[in-house]
């Protein structure tokens, strides 16, 4: 197990910088995105003066501004009532129509910038949960990362869409509203913005547990993801063991208490749009009583009033939208925090500064000291020591748990040991390339896994472009080709998700064939009989001879038959290396190996089986 991560909380600051990096590398969409932003804040400065004009200056005939008579002097026509009317009612229609215009490609280009973010971030997520060791894994379900992969990265285009584009925008629209409101009425402006401190004041008071919450929410999604996933993988056990109302009371639970964080940021996000509403209210109110009683007293005409109610409007709803995208901001940032938590985890396997490519692998290996465990405080392996010499065949014998599997995980690096080192060809594994080190190893694992893709392209997965021919040879080494033969299509019949469509005898053969057709220099084969009978294993047994020859072999085993090809049998137990040594000389040693020897040959008599037959 990986050691835990702290949670972090990120500033606003940082989570802007770090979605505002996202956005800029599709600067010319971002350009479109916000021209249409400033056009719309430059169209409400616009858009009340046609109203001002028919009230003021044509139906109570006041005289226009300067600036305004010299505008429709401009204007084709004779400047009648009329003809003003029609202007003012024209001008209205052509504001309305522009600004219909600017939003529509707001929307558009906004959501295709926010959705190519959005794939970016994902990318980077799936890239960076690749380069993870099988420690960091084995700590973490498989829902939880394609949770985060599907839905936290979504996050960048919500503070893109819902905050970063809007501050930004209200921002300059404010400062350009309140330019304008002080040079219509500067006692009016200030009681406008009087009301500012308490929107402040919610702000602070609700952000933090909004945040909490958005997190929370996030991991209880989660929850909820982790037992659909866990449920349908073991739907055979569950309907085998009638626990169907069990899992469906644990799902109802887990759903309940997602609801409840759910609703709980849902109430306080409520009450504070309920706040920062009554501080809009009460603003609006304020200026109309002070708004009116200029009005009485002739000192602000009805078109004045109009018009500075217009821009009030065009100030409020940027500072409500300021306000609010803090709420917007604060339900994405949980999601955010659990895609920095990937990204920002750093990797337990990684190639040291430095690093060399690989050469010729003569496949020499030294286990020097090594301790190592999953947690820390209870290591798996402790102080291992093993020389392997080239193309020697070593198989690792013990009872279930030794750390059999964990010992040979250290050669590919599917993680590093915590204490001294694994050398091959005289060089620390940590100072050659991952890449190189792996391509240079066949695996086959004790559980089999094949991809929904054709039996072919399953066996040359480690070498994509080898021959049909060089495919069916490597399936005829694993005791493969009949049953391929029998296929509809033979090696092209696709096989079902995780090759359900086969037996665990055939999919054992399958990745047997795809690690023999690699023709990597260093062999892994982690218990390769384990699904097979007797027969298969036999063939198979019989054909690892001379696979094996020339090249560096590990084979864990629990069935001794699999191991007759073994140079040098290394018995395991408890993380320790007890004996090592041919078969013979284990036998003659009456030690671990003996015994596990006997109990394994034993008939239900107690009589010992002939294991010569059996080639242990």
């Amino acid at each position: 197990m990986s050691a835990p991560q702290t949670t972090r909380r990120y500033s606003m600051w940082y989570l802007a910088r770090w979605v505002a990096s996202h956005a800029v590398h599709r600067w010319h969409v971002l350009l479109v995105v916000l021209s249409a932003m400033l056009f719309k804040v430059a169209l409400n400065v616009v858009k009340p003066w046609p109203m001002v004009l028919l009230v003021d200056h044509i139906l109570q005939n006041r005289p226009l501004p300067q600036w305004a008579q010299n505008f429709l002097n401009l204007l084709p026509g004779e400047p009648t009532q009329t003809g003003l009317i029609g202007w003012a009612v024209g001008g209205t229609a052509i504001v309305f129509l522009l600004g219909w215009a600017a939003g529509l490609a707001e929307a558009y280009y906004g959501i295709l910038l926010g959705q190519r973010m959005v794939n970016e971030v994902a990318a980077e997520l799936f890239t960076r949960l690749q380069q993870m060791s099988l420690r960091y894994h084995t700590s973490r379900s498989v829902a939880d990362s394609i949770r985060r992969i599907t839905g936290d990265s979504t996050c960048v285009s919500a503070i893109f869409r819902g905050a970063l584009l809007p501050a930004l925008t209200s921002l300059v629209s404010i400062g350009l509203m309140c330019a304008i409101m002080v040079q219509i009425n500067l006692t009016l402006t200030l009681l406008s913005l009087a009301v500012v401190p308490i929107m402040m004041l919610a702000f602070r008071r609700y952000s933090a547990p909004m945040m909490d919450l958005s997190y929370r929410q996030s991991e209880m999604d989660t929850a909820v993801f982790k037992v659909t996933e866990r449920t349908l993988t073991a739907m055979p056990i569950i309907q085998g063991y009638n626990r169907e109302a069990d899992t469906e009371k644990e799902f109802s639970q887990t759903s309940q208490e997602s609801l409840a964080v759910a609703l709980q940021l849902t109430r306080v996000q409520m009450h504070f749009k309920i706040v920062v509403g009554l501080a809009t209210a009460i603003g609006t109110a304020a200026i109309l009583w002070h708004g009116g009683k200029l009005g009485l007293a002739g000192q602000f005409s009805v078109g004045s009033i109009i018009l500075f109610l217009s821009y009030l409007s065009s100030l409020y709803s940027p500072i409500e939208a300021l306000m609010y995208m803090s709420s917007a901001l604060q339900s994405a940032t949980g999601s955010a925090q659990r895609v920095l938590e990937v990204l920002h985890t750093q990797r337990d396997v990684d190639n040291r500064a430095g690093a060399v490519t690989l050469g010729k692998v003569q496949g020499a290996f030294e286990i020097e000291n090594v301790t190592f465990g999953y947690d820390p405080a209870r290591p798996v392996l402790r102080d291992v020591t093993l020389k392997v010499a080239p193309g020697e065949t070593i198989a690792f014998v013990g009872p279930t748990g030794a750390g059999k599997s964990t010992l040979v995980g250290l050669i590919p690096r599917f993680f590093d040991p915590t204490s001294g080192a694994v050398k091959l060809d005289g060089r620390d594994l940590r100072d050659v390339k991952l890449d190189s080190l792996r391509s240079s190893l066949s695996i086959v694992l004790q559980e089999p896994f094949l991809f929904p893709l054709t039996v072919a392209e399953n066996i040359a997965y480690g070498r994509p472009h080898a021959s049909l021919a060089e495919i069916e040879a490597a399936a005829k080494a694993a005791s493969a080709h009949e049953f391929i033969t029998r296929l509809p299509e033979g090696y092209h019949t696709r096989i079902g998700e995780r090759g359900t469509t086969l037996s665990v005898g055939q999919r054992q053969r399958l990745s047997i064939a795809r690690a023999l057709l690699k023709d990597a220099p260093i062999l892994i084969f982690d218990e390769p009989t384990s699904a097979l009978d007797a027969e298969t294993e036999r063939a198979l047994v019989a054909a690892l001879g001379p696979l094996t020859h020339g090249r560096t072999t590990f084979i864990i085993a629990h069935r001794l038959s699999t191991i007759r090809q073994a140079n040098r049998i290394v018995f395991v137990e408890q993380g320790r290396i007890l004996e090592s040594g041919t078969h013979e000389e284990l036998l003659a040693a009456d030690g671990s190996y003996a015994r596990f020897h006997r109990l394994q040959f034993a008939t239900p008599d107690g009589l010992q089986k002939d294991s010569s037959s059996a080639g242990a």
